[in-house]
């Protein structure tokens, strides 16, 4: 028998039905679906396959710890089980090409994360009270997502021509002197873990927002590491990004080069080169705290991450426009009123 699983279609989570509701919640993103809504996105969802688009099968996992059928998305490497609670860790998910190399273990704690979370939100004054609840809260979620890490070695040799320009005035003359040199630079460079986002679904913002992770404390990967969280198996391989990842650290190189030439008052390059040589990529699990909100009255989705090693904290806000009207109203408003009523008696 196929096994059939709702995901939600704003944030790609599991979807649950709630009794008292009657309707489908996402416990994710805290979206909420009519069966009416969740008929129409199947025969969506069935129309695409129809027309040969390829549709990601949900898989069946039995829980060691009470026997449930866990259904997952295909990338999904650790989770929970609903039924009893227990951290789960899909092994033949990270076995083979798909063990990662590296993981960087949570070093911040949820309690950690939530005052984090607290802090930086104490300064946001326009944002719903909605999206600091406690309800919202317990929504955050510790996720490793995997990651791509780049390495190689640059040679690069730089010639441009620097001038320094100084300026002097003798009496009624004014004098420009010019000096022109020939810059010429030459140096080897090791780069090391440059970071690429390997999942599809991942909201490419919030992955790239909470780099960059201290890399030197890296450890070999090890699936304890991941029990309680929730861990994210790869869908997009390191071809996809070598092009884009070459073109970086050359440019990298060159401004390097560029930086050690020495101060003058213009540097125009002349010619330069970047050799890449000893490439080599790793797979390695990071760690990121995530929460999402689900603004019904714009129909957006709104993310907040926040690195599990350093605390970076990266965040899209929704906006209160209430709270933005009382602002005009007790502050704008009175102003303008003051302004028009000075303006009439000074006329």
């Amino acid at each position: 028998m196929a096994a059939i699983t709702y995901k939600c279609p704003n944030c790609g989570g599991g979807l649950i039905f709630e009794p008292k509701s009657q309707k489908y919640h996402c416990e994710f993103c805290l979206s909420d679906f009519t069966e009416e809504e969740m008929e129409k996105i199947q025969e969506k969802e069935q129309e695409k396959e129809e027309k040969g688009e390829k549709q990601e099968a949900p898989v069946l996992y039995t829980c060691p710890s009470c026997g449930a059928q866990i259904v997952t998305d295909a990338t999904t490497a650790a989770t929970f089980c609903y039924y009893c609670h227990n951290p789960v860790v899909l092994a033949g998910r990270l076995t083979g090409s798909f063990e990662p190399d590296y993981v960087i273990p949570f070093q911040i704690d949820r309690k950690k994360a939530e005052e984090i979370f607290g802090q930086w939100i104490r300064r946001k004054r326009f944002v719903p009270d909605s999206f600091y609840s406690p309800k919202q809260i317990q929504t955050m979620t510790g996720v490793y997502f995997p990651y791509w890490l780049y390495r190689c070695q640059l040679h690069g040799n730089l010639t441009a021509e620097g001038r320094n320009n100084r300026v002097w005035t003798a009496g009624n003359i004014r004098y420009t002197e010019t000096k022109v040199y020939d810059v010429r630079r030459e140096g080897d460079l090791d780069i090391d873990s440059v970071a690429r986002n390997a999942l599809k679904k991942a909201n490419r913002k919030l992955a790239d927002g909470v780099l960059p992770y201290r890399m030197e404390e890296k450890k070999p990967f090890s699936m304890g590491y991941l029990s309680g969280f929730v861990a994210e198996n790869r869908d997009m391989e390191r071809e996809s990004f070598v092009s884009e990842v070459q073109s970086e650290v050359r440019q990298f190189a060159l401004e390097n080069l560029k930086a050690s030439a020495g101060d003058f008052s213009s540097l125009e390059v002349k010619n330069s080169e970047v050799d890449v040589t000893e490439e080599g990529w790793n797979y390695a699990l990071l760690p990121v705290w995530t929460l999402t909100y689900n603004d019904k009255a714009r129909g957006k989705i709104y993310y907040f991450a926040l690195n599990g090693q350093t605390g970076k904290v990266w965040g899209e806000l929704p906006v209160d426009n209430k709270k933005l009207a009382v602002l005009f109203l007790g502050v704008v408003l009175p102003l303008l009123i003051l302004l028009l009523t000075g303006g009439y008696f000074l006329g």
